[in-house]
């Protein structure tokens, strides 16, 4: 009989099953409490809150050509292609209406 590896997914499976693998509680004993200095100079991670109305998420289609010149454009201007598209679309709604 094959042996099989627990670290691999097909023996932490079988091991699963028959009872092998048990959850364990960690200790956190051993980590030294924060200090308020260290506390005041941590910073959250992730994506800061939104001000106003988020943005929606959309998938569109465009001619690689056009892309690319979007890129070049944005590229110039120092700023992300997805911010100049979105900026070029709100002065062409806006004069539109």
């Amino acid at each position: 009989m094959k042996r099989t590896s627990e670290s691999s997914v097909r023996g932490w499976q079988i091991g699963r099953k028959s009872g092998a693998i048990k959850r364990r509680k960690i200790d956190y004993s051993d980590i030294p409490p924060l200090s308020d200095k260290q506390l005041a100079s941590m910073r959250r991670v992730g994506r800061p809150p939104l001000g106003g109305e988020a943005k929606q998420l959309i998938a569109i289609r465009l001619a690689p050509r056009l892309l690319a010149q979007l890129r070049k454009m944005a590229a110039k201007q120092g700023k992300p292609y997805q911010t100049l598209i979105h900026e070029l679309l709100e002065k062409a709604a806006s004069r539109a209406a």
